[in-house]
């Protein structure tokens, strides 16, 4: 019996890592151009901390590539309950000047300045967390039944429930939209049957359509608001209706993004143009940078370096011989696409804002440093995987993450 011995590269997936590396790059580039014009006094300032973040969020993500399954398993619950903890501190230590503009409070605030989003770094506790719940549930089973699926809904919601409750309290919208987004995923590729969830899919249909046609006349508006939504979610919704229809107050953010991904045309205006005023483009809108600037070809090379990092996630998700990197897996391939479906689509109009930056690219120590953890998490799977043995009967080849996928853990 001869041990294959697995060199370092070839434990590094670095087709996932080139889109991400050069997300980053293509970050840090739109980025100053967008300080340069709106803060020029704080570019030295913002550029530093985006850099200094990016690279904690390496060095974060390369400890993470280390962890196997059994240590992130025995870490889980743990990592949830201090995630919880960190989203309460938002509801006590707020800038208010933040919240007036924004309308959540969802950032901790001390010391005279907003030192992070906890909600960022609770989006990886809470995959992590609901793949465990699923991996152990099924574990459990020897013949799933209907209503077993329903048990396991049960305890997927418990898991979300806190979490939905505290962003309720933050009013933070968009981030409940991404924890959804997650819930969805991995209820999906858990084998939920679908006679469960098409009429969930069918519900929140109609209460998304309900919603938009409410806002439609007065009388709607008045019940929307009567049932606790708030008025600057109504107006973005009447932005993306009608974008122009108030184009110097209510709907200018949307129809000044517009304005600039459109007079960008096919190849842009150059490196370091900001004709167009958009409010908050070096974060929810900094993709109307990109195509003002860089134009039609520029945006498409954007979405195709997502493209291809989404792409490599899934081929891991697929490729995984472990059920619980599996829903991980899944669990942080749903936060960034959704993170970049939303904020692209809001950018061109496709989609009402919510406030979700663009992963990689948009300003935010936070959300930076939690993806570049999801990507850490991915890379793990590959990474953690211990070489195969050459042996006379094949089938009793074992991996150490095959071995920790089962009820062993």
């Amino acid at each position: 019996m001869k041990k294959q011995k697995l060199t370092f590269d070839s434990r590094i997936d670095y087709a996932l890592i080139l889109p991400a590396f050069l997300l980053n790059l293509i970050g840090l580039l739109v980025l100053y151009i967008a300080t340069s014009h709106d803060y020029p006094t704080r570019v030295a300032k913002v550029m530093t901390q985006q850099i200094t973040w990016g690279i904690a969020g390496v060095v974060v993500a390369l400890v993470v590539m280390h962890f196997d399954a059994k240590m992130l398993w025995k870490f889980t619950p743990i990592l949830y309950g201090l995630g919880i903890v960190l989203m309460i501190l938002p509801l006590k230590f707020y800038d208010p000047l933040t919240v007036s503009l924004t309308g959540a409070k969802n950032w901790v605030y001390l010391g005279g300045s907003n030192l992070f989003q906890p909600s960022e770094f609770m989006k990886i506790s809470y995959i992590l967390l609901m793949a465990r719940v699923v991996v152990s549930f099924q574990n459990r089973l020897k013949n799933r039944l209907l209503k077993d699926d329903l048990l396991l809904i049960l305890y997927m919601f418990l898991v979300t429930l806190p979490v939905m409750g505290l962003l309720a309290a933050q009013k933070d919208f968009g981030t409940a939209l991404v924890f959804m987004a997650i819930f969805s995923g991995i209820v999906i590729v858990s084998g939920i049957s679908w006679r469960l969830i098409l009429p969930v899919v069918v519900v929140v249909a109609l209460l998304g359509g309900g919603i938009i046609f409410l806002t439609t006349f007065d009388a709607g508006r008045d019940f929307l608001r009567s049932v606790g939504m708030d008025n600057y979610q109504i107006l973005r919704i009447d932005a993306w209706r009608d974008p122009f229809a108030n184009a110097q107050g209510s709907t200018y953010q949307q129809a000044q993004g517009l304005l600039a991904i459109g007079t960008g045309g096919l190849f842009g205006k150059g490196f370091n143009v900001a004709n167009i005023s958009v409010p908050v483009r070096e974060s929810d809108m900094i993709f109307t940078v990109i195509g003002e600037n860089f134009g039609f070809l520029g945006s498409a090379f954007v979405i195709l370096l997502y493209f291809i990092l989404i792409y490599r996630m899934i081929r891991v998700t697929i490729r995984a011989n472990n059920q619980f990197y599996i829903y991980v897996s899944t669990g942080i391939t749903m936060m960034i696409l959704f993170h970049v479906f939303e904020n692209i689509g809001a950018n061109i109009g496709v989609l009402p804002l919510t406030g979700i930056p663009l992963p990689f690219i948009s300003q935010g120590g936070s959300s930076l440093i939690g993806n570049l953890i999801g990507i850490g998490l991915v890379l793990s799977m590959k990474y953690n995987q211990e070489p195969k043995f050459t042996q006379e009967h094949p089938k009793k080849q074992v991996t150490r993450s095959s071995r920790y996928s089962t009820k062993k853990l």
